[in-house]
C-alpha cells in the first residue's frame, strides 16, 4: 500500500480483510491523520506478501506535500 493515499490504503486493507488497523505520523512528530486522503503511506508493517487478516496492520504516513524519509 506504499505510495498510496491514507483512505485508499485503508480501503484497499479491508477489501483483503484487514480491520484491525492503524496510521502514525511517520515524521515522529506525532500529529493525527484528521482526513486521510492529504496523507501518503510510507510505509507499513507487516510487509505486503501473505499474513493472517486478524494482525494489526500499521501504516507509516506523510502529508501529501512532504517527502517520505
Amino acid at each position: 500500500m506504499v505510495g498510496m493515499d491514507l483512505q485508499l490504503a485503508q480501503d484497499t486493507a479491508q477489501a483483503a480483510g484487514f480491520y484491525a488497523l492503524a496510521s502514525s505520523d511517520a515524521t515522529g512528530q506525532g500529529r493525527m491523520q484528521v482526513l486521510d486522503r492529504n496523507w501518503v503511506v510510507c510505509s507499513q508493517t507487516p510487509a505486503s506478501g501473505q499474513q493472517p487478516t486478524d494482525i494489526t496492520v500499521t501504516l507509516l504516513v506523510v502529508k501529501d506535500n512532504e517527502t517520505c524519509l
